[in-house]
């Protein structure tokens, strides 16, 4: 079963809640930047999730997926346009969709995060979301807010200029491609949610995937697995809106003989930037522009994942790849391998059926996304915002992983089995409350419980070298920074402040990057670096003229990274790594944003049949409580 969009000229009849609240959302909108009022139309999905088996790697595998796609349907809107996503849910699990990067500028009840901004929606059970989609154009994406299942449950969001491609700040491609990266797995995804959760690691994919394909770098019996394949005319240009949907990695993405250039990230044009490898997180996504300028033939689309180095632990983790095919190149069916292999580059065009594989960064150069991130800067462009530049608050959030004691206050520390292992910011992990209430509805309605919300400190509790790589390893050394807490951890930012982060990566038990992301706001990257942060040398690199804009940002390896947001959109925000290993294990908190002075900056009320814990259609909330008990699986996962 296809989603099917259809669009109309006319906006649809409304309850007068949802249209008062759509009405002052545009208001907001046209007054703050001084467009006028345009045609626009009102989009609609349904998206049926369900289960069906598919078959890879020679194994039948049941997965939770939108409509029997994997990726589930492209969503694609015009700038301006109104979107209506019908979810019946017909899985076994409770489910959330969170739309990845939509600003949802007064309209946080549409977030998609499970007690944090809603209720999950139960099995058997139907929710619908609405969105208005102002003052945003490029490429995003949506996935379900669920631990491990947004693997399998995640498409394309795709925002055109409301004046069409010929408004593009670069030259009007041919055909634009998504190109989604992800991960195979071949693991019930709901359990090693709960199992991470609560400190049972070590689970990974099978592989990885573009665009749902395995590639011939997998077979099943001998038989290559079916890849992706893009077909490309001679000297034509091809937006491809790159997107990393994976779990747990990082990719480089190149394309044998070809260069991209780089015209947006997260939604967000960036000045054009030319280089022969992407560098992509989880949560991100990039706009590049591929010219099909080389020989005629057929060229390989390869991803492959980075790793930190030694000392860190080294996982199972797996290069994919695709084909870019020339329409006149010679064809025969299926993706052959090179005999030369994924590592090398051709020394030209393709020679007979074998395609020119392109030479990729080793597993561990993490130096090559380090310099890729920081060569991107804004475009000067007609959405851009300008830096603030004054500063009313500021965090230092440092990222790493902590234990706390299975049974008791007291245990061993180390390498043990006594100690379940968290992630941190400031040495806290994120857990829900235990409330049976949204944290949004209960902030809403200033309902008892948000009085047991633990604020998110400013600094770690102590300083120490962050980055040290003898903290990676069990030991003395990280054993006394081992212990860490759990809590619900919220900042309140007033309306309209503007807010500061330096996120520092830690070496305690890793050294991974870390993908930050914020909902409800784009954050300016003002700068990064390698070690630890010196405000006292550092704050002179900020570039407050074009910054890059981004929802999620990518923090270096042993290494840090500085944004600045303006917390200007009211309501009750996520902000998380977007690893999940990280999120099940607690790396995230919760922003909340006041509302403003008057009625057009203040959350309006829940639109009308809101999934609310007060709404005649739901579970009461002992019941939705116990269901989500017996289930085995935590609130913080969503299930």
């Amino acid at each position: 079963m296809q989603s099917k969009p259809y669009k109309v000229a006319t906006m649809k009849r409304r309850s007068l809640p949802a249209a008062a609240a759509a009405l002052t959302a545009a208001i907001v909108f046209f007054l703050s930047t001084g467009a006028l009022p345009a045609a626009s139309a009102i989009v609609e999905h349904t998206f049926v999730v369900s289960q069906v088996k598919m078959k890879h790697l020679c194994k039948e595998t049941l997965v939770t997926v939108v409509n029997g796609q994997l990726p589930g349907p492209a969503i694609e809107v015009t700038e301006g346009d109104s979107v209506a996503v019908h979810v019946i849910n017909k899985s076994p699990y409770n489910i959330t969709i969170h739309w990845h990067g939509v600003k949802q500028w007064l309209n946080c009840w549409a977030d998609g995060v499970p007690m944090i901004t809603q209720l999950p929606i139960l099995p058997n059970h139907n929710f619908t979301y609405r969105l208005n989609i102002t003052g945003q154009e490029g490429t995003l994406w949506w996935h379900a807010h669920v631990a491990f299942l947004r693997a399998t449950l995640h498409g394309a969001f795709i925002i055109r200029p409301r004046h069409g491609a010929s408004s593009y700040p670069f030259p009007k491609p041919h055909r634009e491609i998504p190109i989604i990266i992800g991960e195979w797995w071949e693991l019930d995804l709901a359990q090693v949610g709960w199992n991470m959760a609560h400190g049972f690691l070590f689970y990974f994919a099978s592989a990885s995937t573009i665009n749902g394909k395995l590639g011939d770098l997998f077979n099943c019996s001998g038989v290559a697995e079916d890849g992706y394949v893009l077909d490309v005319e001679p000297g034509e240009t091809y937006l491809l809106r790159v997107i990393n949907a994976a779990l747990f990695s990082e990719y480089y993405l190149k394309i044998a003989g070809h260069k991209f250039t780089v015209v947006a990230a997260d939604a967000n044009y960036v000045t054009p930037y030319t280089t022969d490898v992407l560098a992509i997180a989880p949560g991100e996504t990039v706009d590049a522009l591929v010219v099909a300028d080389a020989p005629p033939g057929r060229y390989y689309m390869v991803a492959k994942p980075n790793q930190a180095p030694l000392p860190d632990t080294q996982t199972p983790e797996y290069t994919t790849r695709g084909m870019v095919q020339y329409s006149n190149s010679n064809s025969h069916g299926a993706m052959q391998r090179s005999s030369r292999g994924a590592e090398e580059e051709g020394d030209g065009g393709p020679s007979g059926d074998v395609p020119v594989a392109p030479e990729m960064p080793d597993t561990h150069d993490t130096i090559t996304s380090f310099y890729f991130h920081g060569n991107l800067t804004s475009l000067r462009h007609q959405r851009s915002s300008l830096v603030p530049v004054q500063v009313d608050e500021r965090l230092f959030l440092v990222l790493g992983l902590g234990s706390i004691c299975r049974k008791g206050q007291s245990c061993k520390r180390g390498d043990t089995n006594e100690t379940i292992l968290l992630a941190t910011m400031n040495n806290v992990s994120f857990q829900l409350p235990a409330m049976t209430t949204p944290l949004l509805e209960a902030h809403y309605y200033h309902t008892n419980g948000m009085g047991t919300l633990q604020e998110l400190p400013n600094r770690p509790p102590r300083a120490f070298n962050f980055t040290d790589p003898a903290l990676i390893p069990y030991g003395p050394k990280e054993e006394r920074l081992e212990p860490t807490s759990r809590a619900t951890m919220v900042r309140r930012f007033r309306h309209g402040a503007a807010v500061e982060v330096v996120f520092q990566s830690t070496g305690i038990l890793q050294g991974d990057s870390n993908p930050m992301h914020l909902h409800g706001h784009d954050m300016f990257l003002l700068a990064q670096g390698l070690g630890n942060y010196d405000a006292s040398k550092d704050v002179a690199r900020y570039n407050l003229v074009n910054p890059l804009v981004k929802n999620t940002v990518v923090v270096p390896n042993l290494g840090w990274a500085t944004v600045r947001f303006v917390a200007n959109n009211p309501g009750v925000w996520f902000m998380h790594c977007h690893y999940e290993f990280h999120l099940s294990m607690g790396m995230a908190a919760v922003f909340i944003v006041e509302d403003g002075p008057t009625v057009d900056k203040s959350l309006p009320p829940p639109p009308a049949n809101f999934l609310t814990c007060g709404h005649d259609d739901n579970l009461v909330p002992d019941e939705l409580y116990l269901q989500t008990k017996k289930s085995g699986v935590s609130w913080i996962n969503g299930v």
